[in-house]
């Protein structure tokens, strides 16, 4: 099985933005946001997964909750309140799942769906490695993102 590719994307280097929040803070706070949607969405899909699908839900959401938790110290750190991320997304996440329960088993014929919201994670993985100004951080944010992608290779088939 191939790994899964990741092709990071362009950012400019760490800057104040126009509201006077640093970009590598931003970035970090958008990345948070995405786990806090992405937990919600795995919550619902660890509720109504079939027995053999649950494990694999239950694997990623807790790679998610604990990586949560490390960008969420980060953000205290840097003064911003980690509490106030996440957004509709995650209800929607919810839903979805909920939705797709009534009609279907919810095991992996939803692997594609997962991917997607997988790399849309990665996504905000590399928008935050390239905006902090911090090496520790940095190597931490990078340590995480291969984690997940770790997780991707070994459940998942890439598309």
């Amino acid at each position: 099985m191939e790994p899964f590719p990741l092709h990071p994307k362009t950012a400019s280097s760490p800057a104040e933005n126009e509201h006077g929040t640093d970009s590598g803070t931003a970035a970090l706070a958008e990345l948070h946001t995405r786990l806090v949607d992405t937990i919600s969405g795995f919550d619902k899909v660890v509720e109504k997964a079939e027995p053999g699908f649950r494990t694999i839900a239950e694997d990623f959401r807790t790679m998610h909750q604990r990586h949560s938790r490390a960008i969420g110290e980060m953000l205290a750190r840097d003064g911003h309140d980690p509490s106030r991320d996440g957004s509709v997304f995650g209800a929607m996440n919810r839903g979805l799942v909920e939705m797709r329960s009534w009609f279907d088993t919810i095991d992996v014929n939803i692997m594609d769906a997962l991917v997607q919201g997988e790399k849309h994670v990665l996504e905000g993985y590399e928008q935050a490695i390239v905006a902090t100004k911090d090496a520790e951080q940095r190597n931490s944010l990078e340590a995480m993102r291969d984690t997940q992608l770790a997780m991707m290779d070994r459940h998942c088939t890439p598309s």
